[in-house]
């Protein structure tokens, strides 16, 4: 699978964090977006901490390698979830990462935190995922809680990856969502299906709680 320049994955990361930022998906400072720019050495080029996404523009994104560490003459400091993009790349072959901070994904991992996870079956969207062809699909996307300490989450993340083969994402109660794919094309379009996806069932609880 091809990997992108350094210069072309600048580019598109800035342009899906604006338009993810439109959605409402990534307000503030949240969320973090990254790229294999190439497999040997490791390169990553990923979103810097602490930037508005509405705002982003190709130079802000950095260039890191298999450690975390910044190289490249660009100045700052990527995100702090970097460990996480790193463990999400080397454990599915991804060549892209995407995690958002919807409302959506927000309330249902903390409604389904303590289940470990989350079931969502029979919707026809299901099948914009990699490999899901029937609405009959059952997606799990396993709960983590949320951790400061970045080495301890990715290590669990790794695990979780590792026992949870077939999923395609993963939630951070209270915190957001992350997905991958073998393009940022690919990327995006399993954040729009999952935002879509679990902001129905949240609005449907919401329903029943009425």
């Amino acid at each position: 699978m091809r990997t992108e320049s350094f210069s072309a994955a600048s580019n598109e990361l800035a342009k899906i964090g604006r338009r993810l930022y439109d959605r409402g998906w990534v307000l503030g400072t949240s969320g973090n977006f990254s790229a294999v720019t190439a497999r040997r050495p490791l390169r990553l080029a990923i979103t810097p901490s602490g930037a508005s996404k509405g705002a982003l523009v190709a130079a802000d994104i950095l260039q890191c390698d298999e450690r975390g560490e910044p190289v490249g003459r660009r100045r700052g400091r990527p995100s702090a979830e970097t460990s996480l993009h790193l463990e999400i790349v080397n454990r599915r072959d991804a060549r892209a990462v995407l995690h958002t901070h919807s409302i959506w994904s927000t309330l249902v991992s903390d409604r389904y935190a303590a289940d470990g996870g989350v079931a969502i079956q029979g919707y026809e969207m299901l099948k914009g995922l990699r490999g899901v062809t029937s609405h009959e699909h059952r997606e799990w996307i396993p709960i983590l809680a949320n951790d400061q300490d970045m080495r301890r989450l990715a290590s669990l993340v790794g695990k979780m990856l590792t026992e949870h083969p077939g999923a395609h994402a993963f939630l951070l109660s209270r915190h957001g969502l992350y997905t991958w794919g073998e393009t940022l094309a690919e990327a995006e379009r399993h954040i729009e299906i999952l935002e879509f996806l679990l902001e129905a069932l949240g609005r449907r609880l919401e329903d029943r709680n009425l």
